[in-house]
Parts: C-alpha cells; sequence; structure tokens
C-alpha cells in the first residue's frame, strides 16, 4: 500500500468511526420534547383558572358578611389550592421531562467524545502497525516527495481537528451538567412546593369541616349565622376593652437601643401574596370605634384561608394558644409568638393550623402554619403584631382579671409603646 493510499484508508477509517450511528433514540427524545410542550400548555390553561378563583375570592370578600358568603369563600379556597396542587404537579412533570432531555443530551456528548477519542487512538495504532519501513525508507520509496508531506499534513490537520472537537464536547458537556443541576434543585423547590399546597389542602377540608358544623349549629338558617357574629362582636368589645384596661397598667420605657432602627428589610413577608386590609395604629376602622377607640396593635393582610403563613425572620417559638378553645372567648384565635435575636418579637393571629411548637426553633420564610378566621375575625385574613421582645409576656387572662368566658385563655399583651408598626421593618 503506498504512503497516499495507507494514509487516506487511515483518514478514512477514523471519519467511519466519527460518523458512527450515536444510537440517541430520536423517538424518544421526540415524545419528551412532546411531553414538555403538554406540560407547558397545561400550566397555562391551570394559571388561568387559578386567576378565575383570585378574582371571585376577591369579589366576595368585599360583600356583606352571610352565612352563605361563608361557607362560598371556602368553597373557592378549595378549588383554588387544589388547582395550585395540579399546577405544581404540572411544574414537577415538566422539569423532571427536562432533566431527561439534559440526560440525553449528555449522553450524546458523552458517546461522542468516546468516539473521538476512540479515532484517534485506532488512527495512531494502524499508523504504528502499518508503518513498518523508516521514515527515510519511506522518503526513498516515494516518487512524489510533495503528496507525502500533503498527507502527511492530512493526517495532522485531522487530528488537530479531532482534538478540538473533543475539548468542544466536553466543555458542552460541563455546561449540561450545569443546567442539569440548576433543573435538579429546581425540581427539588418543586416538590417542596406541593407539600405544603398538601397541607395547605388539609387545612381547608378542616375549615370545612368547621363550617359544617357551623351550618348544623345554625341549622343554615341566616339569621342565625348573624346572632353568631353579633355575639361575637359585643365580647369582643368587652374583651377588648378590658385588655386594654390592662394594658395601661403597664409601664414600659422602650430602649432605641434595644432594637433594630427603623428601615426596610429587617423582616421577611410572611405571605406569597400581599394584601393589606388594615394597618397599624389609629386606622379609619379604628377611629370608627373598633378596639374601643384605641389603635390597631398590628397590620392585617387579607388572604384566603389555609395560606402558607411563613416566619419573618429566624427566631425561637416563645408560645402558642389558641383563645377559641373556650367558648365566647373572642380573641386572636389560633396564634403563635416567634421571638427573634435582634430584640423583636413578632405574633401571627386567627390562624387556621398551627405548625411549630413551644421552644421550637425557625428559619427566615419557614412555613410556621396556616391563614385562617379563628377567633374575632372579619373574614379571613393573618394578623401581624410587631413587639419589643422587652416589653410582651404571655399571660393567662384569669390571672390579670376575672372573665366570663376567658380565664383559661393565654394571649400576649404589652404596653401599647411596646407594640410597633410592621410596615417600619418589612421589606
Amino acid at each position: 500500500m503506498t504512503v497516499t493510499a495507507r494514509n487516506w484508508f487511515l483518514v478514512g477509517f477514523a471519519l467511519a468511526l466519527l460518523v458512527a450511528p450515536l444510537f440517541l433514540n430520536a423517538q424518544s427524545a421526540e415524545e419528551l420534547r412532546g411531553k414538555i410542550d403538554e406540560q407547558q400548555s397545561e400550566i397555562s390553561k391551570i394559571r388561568e383558572e387559578i386567576k378565575k378563583y383570585e378574582k371571585q375570592l376577591d369579589k366576595v370578600g368585599k360583600e356583606k358578611q352571610t352565612l352563605q358568603r361563608a361557607v362560598y369563600e371556602l368553597d373557592v379556597s378549595r378549588n383554588k389550592v387544589n388547582a395550585s396542587i395540579s399546577l405544581a404537579q404540572r411544574q414537577i412533570d415538566s422539569t423532571s421531562a427536562t432533566i431527561g432531555e439534559l440526560l440525553s443530551d449528555i449522553r450524546e456528548k458523552e458517546t461522542r467524545i468516546a468516539q473521538n477519542q476512540n479515532a484517534l487512538a485506532e488512527t495512531i495504532r494502524r499508523m504504528n502497525e502499518t508503518e513498518t519501513d523508516s521514515f527515510v525508507e519511506i522518503i526513498l520509496g516515494t516518487d512524489d516527495i510533495s503528496s507525502l508531506w500533503s498527507d502527511l499534513d492530512t493526517l495532522q490537520q485531522f487530528q488537530t481537528v479531532v482534538r478540538t472537537e473533543v475539548d468542544t464536547l466536553v466543555l458542552q458537556r460541563g455546561e449540561l451538567e450545569e443546567v442539569k443541576e440548576l433543573k435538579e434543585l429546581e425540581q427539588d423547590n418543586l416538590v417542596s412546593q406541593k407539600t405544603e399546597l398538601s397541607t395547605q389542602r388539609r387545612s381547608l377540608d378542616i375549615n370545612r369541616r368547621a363550617k359544617s358544623a357551623l351550618l348544623e349549629e345554625t341549622q343554615n338558617r341566616e339569621s342565625a349565622y348573624q346572632e353568631l357574629i353579633e355575639e361575637k362582636r359585643k365580647a369582643q368589645e368587652e374583651f377588648e376593652a378590658q385588655l386594654r384596661g390592662y394594658e395601661q397598667q403597664l409601664q414600659f420605657i422602650l430602649d432605641p437601643n434595644s432594637i433594630p432602627p427603623v428601615g426596610k428589610g429587617v423582616f421577611k413577608w410572611p405571605l406569597t401574596n400581599v394584601r393589606i386590609t388594615q394597618y397599624f395604629g389609629n386606622t379609619k376602622f379604628a377611629k370608627s370605634g373598633a378596639y374601643n377607640g384605641n389603635g390597631h396593635n398590628g397590620m392585617d393582610m387579607g388572604t384566603p384561608i389555609g395560606t402558607p403563613v411563613k416566619a419573618v425572620l429566624a427566631g425561637s417559638v416563645r408560645a402558642t394558644g389558641n383563645t377559641d378553645a373556650f367558648p365566647g372567648c373572642y380573641s386572636y384565635g389560633k396564634w403563635i409568638l416567634i421571638e427573634h435575636v435582634n430584640g423583636l418579637t413578632t405574633l401571627y393571629a386567627h390562624l387556621s393550623d398551627i405548625g411549630v411548637s413551644p421552644g421550637e426553633a425557625v428559619n427566615t420564610g419557614e412555613v410556621i402554619g396556616y391563614s385562617g378566621n379563628t377567633g374575632f375575625s372579619t373574614g379571613p385574613h393573618l394578623h401581624l403584631t410587631v413587639y419589643a421582645s422587652d416589653a410582651v409576656k404571655v399571660v393567662r387572662l384569669g390571672d390579670v382579671k376575672t372573665r366570663t368566658n376567658c380565664a383559661d385563655a393565654s394571649i400576649p399583651v404589652s404596653a401599647w409603646e411596646g407594640y410597633l408598626n410592621p410596615l417600619d421593618f418589612l421589606e
């Protein structure tokens, strides 16, 4: 075999290795892409469905408080949560399909890298096997020296191209690995989200059963429901008057150095979607006669029952309670008190579920419970109070002052100077 023929044989052999079938299942890749497209289409539909439920909830929230409205609001809230769970599942499936597609691309790159490396190795091996003559003998036995140099240059160029291809493929594989890691992290987050939504649905079911009990208690009569609301209102007014009387006796002088300076970003928001329905202090509602003429000691955020409530900052659960455990004691309902290391303490009230225990450490943004309509509440919402930690204490109301229905209930109390405006510290 002449030098030229031999070299072209080697080049052809190596090229054959490079273009060998990669066995990448094109049909599987197409199925993956189709699944991803299908999931994205369903995701868009579910998002539109969730928007529809949000509009319904916003509308019903502005209507007069009636028994029918309360039941309807729970039903819509539960439908919204179920749609959100379906959305999370679709997103998980879509992400899984994308990860599968990335893995196929990575396997393809690895196969091509191996083939290129094999081509180089085989070319060198064949050259060594066929090079039985010395380089001088090859030159002397060659009629066309220029062709020899051309063939050798061709082989060198071929090897350079293959090495460059291998380097490129290795780089692309690394990039794909990074994308895959991000997608796997996204999938983990979506699985966590699905778990939260499932718990939220459980919370809604609990409240739906409670509403069913209410329907049984009122015998599904609107008049009985309105009587119950009026009973709550009167009990709350009496409770507020006695509580404020006690708090006015408390002595507290706020040391500005004991808390962070006023500024945004100390706290994260406790809800993903925030809709403030009442601010802190002497609001219009407070001036209308609510809270016995005293200002509002926190901030209210309207949100459907069962919405995950998150800790605004890392801290330790100082106490939890449920004033609804004592019939006729209409106050905070289910509540959580968290003390933070920066001198501030936060209260989350009117919850439907409490997900933490006293003494437990919580992280910023961790779900600690679920919003509700417990205690004295004119509609589903989260009440957030911020205290100077040195000012707030948890008391058994019977130890403070004799109360008809609340003697065994425990709640946080503070001198008015210990209440702080949440907006001064939220993002």
